[in-house]
Formats: C-alpha cells, structure tokens, sequence
C-alpha cells in the first residue's frame, strides 16, 4: 500500500513534486507536516486539521506511551480512530524525546544551558536501548529498538521511524562516530522487528552523522542499503540554516532519488526554502501553532504581530483561511489583548491554511521550474 511516485523534476535544482501513497490516503510533496504531539495539534481539533489541507500528521511516540499509554491508543483501534483522524500519520521513535531530556537543544548547548553532565537518574544509555525516567511520575522506563517499533505498532501510524541516538551539537568525533554505528545497529534491528509485522506500515531510516560529510555519507551508505521505504535526516543539523544546507548539499547525492526525504524537526519558513531546492520532500514542525499561541500570524511579508497597537483598528480580514477570514484584524488583535482563547485557535487556523497554501505554491513553481 505504500508507494513514492515522482511526478516532477526540476530542471532548475533537485526539488521535486512527488506522491507518497498510504493506506490512508496520498500526501503530495513537497509537504508540511504539522505537529501533534499528544495526538492532539495544538488548539485545533483533528476535523478542522483535516478540513485545512494536512494530509500527514506527527504525532509523538514518547509522549503518547507515558501517556494514556500505546495499550489503550491500541484498544482504541489506533490513533485514526483514537483522534477521529481520516489521513495519514506518521510516528516518531520516542528517542528524539528522550536524548533531548540529556543534552537539551542545540540553542541550549550554545547557552550552556543544555551541558548537564551525563546523569544515570535522568538516562542511560547502552547497546540494549536507553533507560529514561518518565517526566509524569518519575518512573523508570526502558525504551529499545523493539519496545519503540510495538508501541508504533500499537499506534498504527503510516509511516513509523526506528529508534536512533540524538548526540549532542558539539560531541567530539570519536563520540561521534560511536553514537553513530550504535545507531545503525539499533536501525537494523528496528527494521528487523517492524517487518515481522509490517501491518501496512511504512519505515523510514534515520540518516545521522551531525555536520561531519565523512559521517553523513558513511550513514547513507548504510541506512540506504537497510531497505527502508524512506529516509529521515535526523541527527545534528547545525547550529544555524547554512550549516543545515551545506551538510544537505554534500549528503544529498548519496540518498537514492527513489524514496521519500523527510526533515526532521525543520518548518521555519526560511529552513523550507532553502532546502526544497536540495531534494527534501516533507517537514514536520510545531512552528505555526507555537508561532499562533504567541501572537503571531505568518505572512509572504514577514509575520504579523497581532499584538501591535497598529492592528487595533484595522477593520478587515488579514487571512483567506476558512473561519478566520470572516473576522477582523481588529477583532483578533482585541482576542490576544484579553487573553481569549479564541484568538490562538483562529491565528493556529490562519497559519496551518498558510503553510499548506505555501507549499501549494511551491509545487506550482517546481512544475514550472521555477524553483
């Protein structure tokens, strides 16, 4: 059931406009994903996501086997029928959750914030897996290649991700290079377990490596030759958007044409741009929604700030998304003013409509070669 179809190369870069065929529906490329952590986008109820345009939903593993737990979304019939959704998913391995609880982000790292030193309360880390300690309840939890695949299992999602390490930005090479065939070996045996099962699951593999073009073409070489339906660019992305896009440039001629490329954690409009033109197919990120439930609305002309007194009395429209449209800029800069609920779940609208719209456009200029 699932299949990658490119309907067009460009003649100008290596983007393209593709299909992924699922089980529950076809997702066009390139596409945004947006994210749904706990089942649930922010603000948005799955019917309005759907009505917006996503055809491929993240939602976190992680969070969703702390809690109510992969057994009940499983006794539920899956996360489709648990959220009430129609069109594809896609799963996360729990690891991006779990290493992030050790190292932090990279903005972190950069701050000295995210330096903690390797606490055995917080995780451990060994060739079986990883032993985290739940942010809920304290309890202990081990999380493993196999334990990651069933809980996936259990959620049902489209396309599922096997569990891999998330060094952090600035681990010294030989690190490095261990956390990356550890990695590998835990890929492998991620693959192994969901193709006892597949159950009309797609996996993609997770090519690591951080910003080092040795490592990344070494992980190519071996996660592309694993058999996987699709790859993830996972890892390390740098420090800042042209660390990103010169690591994408020197690893893109070793990922195979044929298969989908997913971006993990890139939505920012400027990351998107620059990186269709690179070959990647879809992005998954919490920017809209997180971008709404602070005010501010995204805009071919930078973001508006709907907080600003100047929106006070615009007395039209500043969006074309179905719902939103009907109401003022006045009206919403009024519903952040008096801290209503109304105005992120309308600015969440605005900027879902805007990012699918977006990439509409850009499929457009592909086809046209124009990108």
């Amino acid at each position: 059931m699932f299949r990658f179809e490119i309907i067009h190369q460009s003649h100008k870069s290596n983007a393209r406009v593709g299909r992924i065929h699922t089980p529950h529906g076809v997702i066009d490329t390139p596409g945004f994903v947006p994210v749904g952590t706990h089942a649930a986008t922010k603000m948005l109820d799955s019917k309005t996501v759907e009505d917006l345009g996503t055809q491929l939903l993240f939602c976190n593993t992680y969070h969703l086997m702390l809690h109510p737990g992969s057994d009940v979304v499983r006794e539920a019939g899956g996360l489709h029928t648990f959220m009430n959704r129609n069109q594809p998913i896609i799963t996360d391995s729990g690891g991006f959750q779990v290493f992030s609880l050790a190292y932090g982000s990279v903005q972190d790292e950069l701050k000295s914030r995210g330096m903690k030193k390797h606490d055995s309360s917080i995780i451990k880390i060994n060739e079986n897996g990883v032993v985290f300690r739940s942010y809920r309840d304290g309890q202990y939890i081990t999380l493993t290649p196999e334990t990651s695949v069933q809980a996936q299992k259990d959620l049902g999602a489209d396309i599922i991700i096997p569990l891999d390490e998330l060094p952090a930005y600035h681990t010294d090479a030989r690190k490095l290079k261990a956390s990356l065939d550890r990695t590998h070996r835990w890929e492998q045996r991620s693959l192994d377990e969901h193709l006892r099962n597949p159950q009309q699951q797609a996996m993609y593999g997770v090519i690591h490596g951080g910003i080092d073009p040795d490592m990344r073409k070494h992980s190519c070489d071996v996660i592309c030759n694993m058999g996987f339906d699709g790859f993830a660019i996972g890892g390390s992305l740098g420090k800042t958007h042209d660390e990103m896009v010169t690591m994408l440039q020197t690893m893109q001629p070793h990922v195979p044409d044929d298969k989908p490329r997913h971006l993990l954690g890139i939505g920012d409009i400027a990351g998107i741009d620059a990186t269709i033109p690179l070959g990647m197919d879809t992005f998954d990120s919490s920017y809209p929604t997180k971008c709404a439930r602070h005010g501010m609305l995204l805009h071919d002309d930078g973001p508006i700030k709907i907080y600003q007194t100047k929106w006070k009395r615009h007395f039209h429209s500043i969006s074309d998304a179905p719902v939103i449209r009907e109401y003022t800029a006045s009206y919403i800069h009024h519903l952040f003013k008096a801290h209503e609920s109304l105005g992120p779940i309308l600015a969440s609208i605005h900027n879902i409509n805007y990012m699918h719209q977006r990439m509409r456009r850009y499929r457009e200029l592909i086809l046209d070669n124009a990108i």
